[in-house]
């Protein structure tokens, strides 16, 4: 499910990388864009973190105020910023054959995640080791989905936008409804349904350079009602899917490739029956 380490990944430990790197990527396809003489419909991904998080009780809206006080979610509000103000400057005549819009994701889990410094990989590493996982955040919240569920709204976002123009120019939310939030610890307990023999521990909260959020929602109203998307799979659902694939990786790594297609063609089933049962 997830693309290989990228070429931000790789740079990252570059000094002033963190903002450079993802604004000057999202300013480059924004530029390139300029160009395109034929009917292009371009839906750009950022992040949850775009938004200035005041760590308050309700969802964040499309609305609601950009940027962070830490570089990822200050880079994440300029790439936001670069894109509308692309939008109104260069793609708001009606002649214009580029449809552009954001989209806002929580935070992803899922089969094939190895990247550095994330709960899911950092446990199920440790645990086919037979080790301890450190939980440096436990009861840190966040709208967790499984990364199929995104992704369908993103696909479902440029398809009605290169159908409706009114869309061009907005930025949607994709996340688990507001009240599934769910801390790291229930995340890992939830996980360890699925192993064996797992253990973790919590760490002793310590000063840090590095600001990390506790409390992070969503409020996906407005993709509910412009492109009748909504998540389908709950807070179990999405944790066991993730959990099963890295325990079918560790127990047969070479039926990881069709236990990942049966994944994606159950997800799409599941999909496709909710949205019949919604339109009814």
């Amino acid at each position: 499910f997830f693309k290989q380490k990228t070429a931000y990944e790789m740079l990252r430990s570059l000094v002033g990388s963190e903002m450079c790197i993802r604004d000057r990527g999202t300013v480059n396809i924004l530029e390139a864009l300029r160009y395109v003489e034929k009917k292009c419909t371009a839906v750009i991904i950022t992040s949850d973190k775009c938004y200035d998080n005041v760590e308050w009780e309700w969802g964040y809206r499309e609305n609601d105020a950009l940027g962070g006080p830490d570089p990822y979610s200050a880079s994440k509000g300029a790439a936001e910023l670069a894109i509308r103000s692309y939008v109104k400057s260069y793609f708001s005549g009606d002649n214009n054959p580029v449809r552009i819009a954001s989209a806002r994701a929580g935070n992803v889990i899922g089969g094939g995640d190895w990247a550095e410094n994330r709960i899911v990989p950092d446990c199920v590493q440790s645990w086919s080791k037979n080790e301890i996982v450190e939980l440096r955040n436990p009861h840190s919240t966040r709208p967790w989905q499984h990364v199929l569920e995104p992704l369908g709204g993103y696909l479902q976002l440029g398809a009605l936008l290169s159908q409706n123009p009114q869309l061009h120019g907005e930025a949607f939310n994709f996340g688990p409804q507001a009240q599934q939030n769910h801390s790291v610890l229930e995340l890992v307990k939830q996980m360890s349904k699925s192993w064996s023999e797992v253990r973790w521990a919590e760490c002793e909260p310590q000063s840090s350079q590095f600001y990390e959020s506790g409390l992070l929602k969503l409020n996906c109203d407005k993709a509910l009602h412009f492109l009748r998307w909504h998540a389908v799979l709950n807070f179990e659902e999405t944790v066991a899917l993730t959990a099963d694939w890295y325990r079918s990786y560790y127990d047969d790594p070479s039926s990881i490739q069709d236990v990942t297609h049966k994944q994606i063609n159950d997800y799409a089933k599941k999909l496709s029956f909710l949205i019949q049962e919604d339109c009814k």
